[in-house]
């Protein structure tokens, strides 16, 4: 069964090609339609299926659309063209820590993200203790978070985020928290999600990552999908570029 289905998803942007650097002049210049956009194609109709259960890694160089590929399917964007279907519960992961107010504390940020992540307060308390545990706070729960290092607050995030049953979890480049200790539990957390059969995609340029993680790679380039295959295969042909060989698509 399907847990994702993208067809033809195009995502653009228009961007203002003059510097205007207030928002009254932008009016202005609007007004008199003097300002001028330049169109950014993020991604360009790309498609593919992701069965549930699978373990897909997204790869490309920076600004090659894959970001922008994970926000399209958690819905924080929306696509110019094409069509997103989503089959089951649905875990981002796309920047920890994003929704919390730095002059609460760590606990109350824990109830707040909850809230933003629509769970109740009731569930909230019974998932707290493992939260704190996980993210090895509990000398600094009650702490305003803007004491808190980056480390710190990129670990409660991630123990937030991820204390959950999602059906597909999407993760964006947040493995690089905490020491080399919490990143095993991190991974040791992923390899869970796995054998619970939870459907995977992974943003990463950690090649050895994917690799580990996943049986199929996805590689964008400038928007465009140029390989969908085993991730062995797609590893290399995208480290070896000049190869001119398509990858077979995943079915």
């Amino acid at each position: 069964m399907l847990a994702l289905e993208l067809s033809d998803v195009t995502v653009r942007f228009r961007l203002p090609r003059d510097r205007v650097r207030t928002l009254k002049e932008f009016a202005i210049n609007w007004l008199r339609g003097r300002i001028r956009f330049d169109e950014l194609e993020a991604l360009a109709r790309v498609s593919c299926a992701i069965h549930r259960g699978e373990a897909v890694g997204v790869i490309g160089r920076n600004g090659a659309g894959k970001s922008t590929f994970l926000k399209v399917i958690a819905r924080v964007l929306r696509p110019t063209t094409g069509t997103v279907r989503v089959h089951g519960t649905l875990a981002p992961l796309l920047e920890l820590g994003a929704g919390f107010d730095p002059e609460l504390s760590g606990r109350e940020n824990i109830f707040l993200n909850g809230a933003i992540l629509g769970r109740s307060r009731r569930d909230m308390e019974r998932r707290f203790a493992r939260i704190v545990e996980f993210a090895e706070l509990d000398a600094f729960i009650d702490a305003p978070v803007r004491t808190y290092s980056s480390g710190m607050v990129a670990r409660l995030g991630f123990a937030v985020a991820t204390d959950v049953e999602p059906d597909i979890l999407l993760v964006d480049e947040v493995l690089a928290v905490g020491d080399l200790a919490f990143q095993e539990r991190c991974l040791e957390r992923f390899h869970g999600f796995r054998a619970r059969g939870t459907t995977l995609v992974l943003v990463s340029h950690s090649l050895d990552l994917v690799r580990q993680l996943c049986t199929r790679v996805l590689w964008l380039d400038g928007g465009r999908l140029v390989a969908d295959g085993p991730a062995a295969e797609v590893i290399a042909r995208y480290r070896s570029p000049s190869a001119e060989e398509p990858v077979q698509a995943a079915s």
